[in-house]
């Protein structure tokens, strides 16, 4: 008796295993992506993101879904993820939103609008209130769906040819700066240019432009930007760019919700390495830059006050043409204004008493 129990346990239990395997493969299918990077490869932890984002949602799956990364121009250009990722020639891109303006003036309040919200309180915003949220609502739009992946922190003014003391040394400067920021460079008598990281060295080495940002030290000296312009400016106009990840909207309705799950705890993970990364490695960069003969200058306070007071004409004009724009710049200045409250009572006033009481030399 107890020998047939014995029996029937096993074929019972043989019986349930092979009913688990297709289950388990059903939610384990095989997938593969592309993925497209706005990057090319020698930025390391801007395109190594999308490195980090693969690799984590492999191991996660046993290889069941793999997402194949490549760098700006391997697939599509840098500037046109976006499009790549709507029309479904991929799967996802790792993009700055603000790339995109030309689409819509409304994804430059999801990149890094100047003189906006600081990198911590981007991610605050985006996480923790309605930022992500009104993204993935106006995203719909163009097919995508947004999860947030990375954060440069506060960018640096730009590499310049020449000084600039004054706003009026602006006048018919040729300047590659971001696509919003370039409307601020417009009404201050600029002439911003668009050009992808890849191409800023030759561009000023050519004079084919004056001056050229990108992001900060650590980025900006591997693109060697410090060998053809002399004079490195402070601050930049952005308080913290936000990287992300951009899905097809139908593709990523099509996934299992596990692997959602996963890609989004991988974005997660990427966005978290991004910010400590330039955290970590700006300040040691700053310093060989410095060695080299770089030039560091703050902007002058006329030009800082010149700069925010067209950005707000920009950002109010924008508004009353866009609804879209409205809505959400609304909601980014609102927190914004709050956290400031915080700020001065805590990160400010502990930050600024540890600078001037640092070691030096």
């Amino acid at each position: 008796m107890r020998r047939r129990q014995f029996l029937a346990a096993i074929g019972a239990g043989t019986a349930a295993g092979a009913i688990a395997k297709p289950a388990v493969a059903q939610s384990m299918p095989e997938i593969k992506w592309r993925l497209t990077s706005s990057f090319p490869k020698s930025l390391d932890i801007m395109y190594g993101a999308s490195d980090t984002l693969s690799k984590f949602v492999a191991e996660a799956t046993d290889d069941q879904f793999q997402i194949q990364p490549f760098a700006a121009g391997e697939i599509t250009p840098g500037m046109q993820a976006i499009e790549a990722v709507s029309n479904n020639t991929v799967e996802m891109c790792h993009t700055v939103a603000n790339y995109f303006v030309g689409k819509d003036p409304t994804f430059a309040l999801f990149g890094g609008a100047p003189f906006g919200l600081n990198a911590r309180q981007q991610d605050a915003w985006l996480r923790d209130r309605e930022g992500l949220k009104l993204l993935n609502e106006f995203a719909k739009k163009f097919e995508l769906y947004a999860l947030v992946g990375g954060n440069t922190g506060t960018q640096m003014g730009g590499w310049f040819r020449k000084e600039i003391k004054e706003v009026a040394d602006l006048n018919g400067l040729k300047f590659r700066v971001g696509a919003w920021a370039g409307r601020i460079v417009q009404r201050l008598g600029g002439m911003p240019q668009q050009t992808s990281g890849g191409d800023i060295y030759s561009a000023l080495e050519k004079s084919a432009i004056d001056a050229a940002e990108w992001v900060g030290p650590y980025d900006d000296e591997k693109l060697a930007l410090y060998k053809v312009a002399k004079y490195y400016y402070y601050p930049g106009w952005e308080g913290g760019t936000a990287l992300h990840f951009f899905i097809n909207r139908t593709k990523w309705a099509e996934l299992p919700k596990n692997y959602q799950i996963i890609v989004a705890a991988a974005a997660a993970h990427v966005s978290a390495n991004v910010q400590a990364k330039y955290d970590a490695r700006n300040p040691e960069a700053l310093r060989r830059l410095i060695a080299a003969g770089t030039q560091l200058r703050p902007f002058t306070q006329p030009v800082m006050e010149a700069a925010y007071k067209a950005s707000n004409e920009v950002n109010g004009e924008t508004s009353a043409a866009n609804a879209d724009f409205k809505k959400i710049y609304e909601s980014l200045t609102t927190f914004r204004n709050e956290q400031y409250l915080w700020w001065q009572i805590a990160d400010y006033t502990f930050d600024n008493f540890m600078i001037r009481n640092r070691p030096h030399g």
